[in-house]
């Protein structure tokens, strides 16, 4: 039986009501029930892939829900798309601003809604007199004259703000709001709060931070794999609670019996540093293991592994595989070095969608399927044929375009691309993000196989369940920086969130 919300004593301003949100192989949102009070700062807490995000999507009019409704003020809406959503009164700051730089800080403030004055033309002078109000009420000491390009990070974030706003919002959704501003910033948005709050908005603040959501919350709502698990005043309930709360379900995913047989160390990393996404690196690797990596949104796992990779470019430290140093400046050179790399993003970064599969899978090894310069097809098709039946891809021939596949079969196809290469390392970003549970299972498979062959295996993920399965060991990050490694013995849920979200052992 679903949860239910508990009742407050006032009246909601916005409810969600046994919303649903389905895509292709993945269930989003499930039943799940939300509700903002005037005046009162709701937390909505989950970990990475509770249905957080999809949720600002359905209320901002980006993502429709396929069942359940949603209320304003008791009455049932639609929210066709954001035009609607601003109609009534439901605005979005997010963590990333989307403001153009070569614009003024009025025109941001007003785009798309700017006063308008005789024959329907913009009304300038109107328009900046209102964004200074704006302005003067967040106190915000940025003139609405200015250029956005001229301004720092936490004033542009100011900007966004100030947008929000002039839509004269009712519910105001905060989505990590503090991820690029300072320590002082931070309070200073926290008296903004306070602001809106006396002013009788609703306010959605999602952040991973415990500090911030017991500093600042009034009640809490807990989403946990896409279902709503339970909510109250933030009051009554620990950091502890919350955290059960968030992962406290029995790890419901079957992965594949394994016994390490962990060999000579084959990738060290030292004092690996950049200058803005992380600090101190320092960890080993080695053949036959699988090390997880965990932590929550900025946490800078991602970062570090395109550093490995040759894609970005770290401002000191050093990669020693197989014992030798070796310099990575480019992909080129971490895949001749050994270590290969699937992303997150296997769309847009890891695979060419418009060419056939057996194109994808042999083009980082073209030196294997050509002779002379020409390029042999029938060892094109053997190679290809080869790494993808180990996978179990689905397909109706090797001549499929890649970006007809689903989900779980690009990312296979990407996979099979990179052991082609007969790599030492492979780093795979979370590997099962979007896939169907019988995908899931065989890229868990193919893991403990590659593995078992003596590979060593980075995995990056999000999701507990994987990691407690699959790792051998995990390497927990927090703002950049190593925070725990965990042997087997000492991984549970708890733990893993704990560090992760740098709440302390003792209550």
């Amino acid at each position: 039986m679903q949860p239910q919300p508990k009742a407050a004593a006032q009246s909601a301003i916005l409810s969600l009501d046994a919303v649903t949100k389905e895509f292709p192989g993945v269930r989003a949102l499930s039943e799940v029930s939300l509700t903002l009070y005037p005046g009162q700062v709701t937390a909505l807490i989950g970990e990475n892939g509770a249905g957080k995000s999809t949720v600002v999507k359905i209320l901002t009019g980006i993502y429709q829900p396929d069942g359940g409704r949603i209320l304003v003020e008791g009455k049932p809406v639609t929210l066709a798309n954001a035009q609607a959503a601003a109609a009534h009164g439901i605005t979005a700051i997010h963590q990333e601003t989307v403001l153009f730089d070569e614009l003024s800080v009025a025109e941001n403030i007003f785009l798309g809604h700017a006063p308008r004055g005789r024959f329907g033309l913009i009304d300038t002078k109107a328009m900046v007199a209102q964004a200074r109000d704006i302005l003067t009420e967040i106190e915000a000491p940025i003139d609405p004259t200015t250029r956005l390009r001229d301004l720092s990070i936490a004033s542009k974030h100011l900007v966004a703000i100030a947008r929000a706003l002039s839509i004269d919002a009712r519910v105001v959704i905060m989505d990590e709001p503090t991820a690029a501003l300072s320590h002082k910033e931070i309070n200073e948005l926290y008296d903004l709060v306070e602001k809106l709050k006396a002013q009788g908005k609703a306010i959605l603040f999602i952040s991973h931070k415990f500090d911030e959501i017991f500093r600042i919350a009034d009640r809490y709502a807990v989403f946990r794999d896409g279902q709503f698990v339970g909510d109250g005043a933030i009051q009554d309930v620990t950091q502890g609670e919350l955290v059960q709360m968030m992962v406290g379900r029995a790890v419901d995913q079957i992965f594949p019996k394994r016994s390490p047989r962990v060999g000579d160390e084959v990738l060290k990393v030292v004092g690996y540093d950049h200058p803005t996404e992380f600090a101190d690196i320092n960890f080993t690797l080695r053949r036959g293991e699988i090390l997880g990596f965990y932590g929550l949104i900025g946490a800078g796992r991602s970062e570090v592994m395109q550093a490995l990779y040759g894609i970005t470019k770290p401002g000191k430290g050093a990669v020693r595989i197989d014992g030798q140093v070796r310099v990575i400046r480019s992909p080129a050179d971490a895949v001749a070095h050994g270590i290969v790399y699937v992303p997150e993003d296997r769309g847009r970064q890891g695979a060419i969608t418009a060419l056939p599969i057996y194109q994808n899978v042999t083009l980082p090894s073209l030196h294997r399927t050509s002779r002379n310069g020409f390029l042999r097809l029938a060892h094109e098709f053997a190679l290809a044929r080869d790494y993808t039946a180990r996978l179990d891809l689905r397909a109706a021939s090797l001549e499929t375009a890649v970006g007809n596949l689903s989900g779980g079969n690009q990312q296979k196809v990407v996979i099979a691309k990179w052991l082609a290469t007969q790599p030492k390392v492979i780093i795979l970003d979370e590997p099962t993000k979007g896939i169907d549970i019988g995908s899931k299972a065989a890229v868990h498979e193919f893991m403990a196989e590659l593995a078992a062959q003596g590979l060593a295996v980075i995995m990056v993920s999000s999701e507990i369940p994987e990691v407690l399965g699959m790792s051998d060991r995990v390497i927990v990050m927090r703002q950049g920086r190593i925070v725990a490694e965990l042997g087997k013995d000492e991984m549970t849920p708890e733990t893993l969130v704990r560090r992760a979200a740098g709440i302390g052992e003792t209550e």
